[in-house]
């Protein structure tokens, strides 16, 4: 994929993210100011677009797709066989 389809695949979905009305930085925390960071992606209609965004690019910071980067790097160590989270998750929303 070109940076510029990446980019434009990006910027659309982020739009519509719930985040996009908080400030930015409130999603860049840590201890206990997390769990309301996360408390933001809850209802968002593009959680499992911004997730697959940060694991398939292992995203080291913030909170992105309701997950914290410790959550991340977990799920990332748990699933090394996974090359593709944005595939893994389109498929189980598909499901349902």
């Amino acid at each position: 994929m070109s940076t510029a389809m990446a980019d434009a695949w990006v910027d659309e979905w982020a739009t519509k993210a719930s985040c996009t009305s908080q400030d930015p930085d409130a999603l860049f925390v840590r201890g206990k100011a997390q769990h309301d960071a996360k408390a933001v992606c809850k209802h968002c209609p593009v959680l499992a677009q911004c997730l697959a965004e940060a694991l398939d690019n292992r995203t080291e910071f913030g909170v992105w797709g309701g997950m914290t980067e410790r959550e991340r790097r977990a799920l990332l160590r748990k699933r090394p066989d996974i090359t593709s989270w944005k595939s893994v998750l389109q498929a189980n929303m598909a499901r349902g």
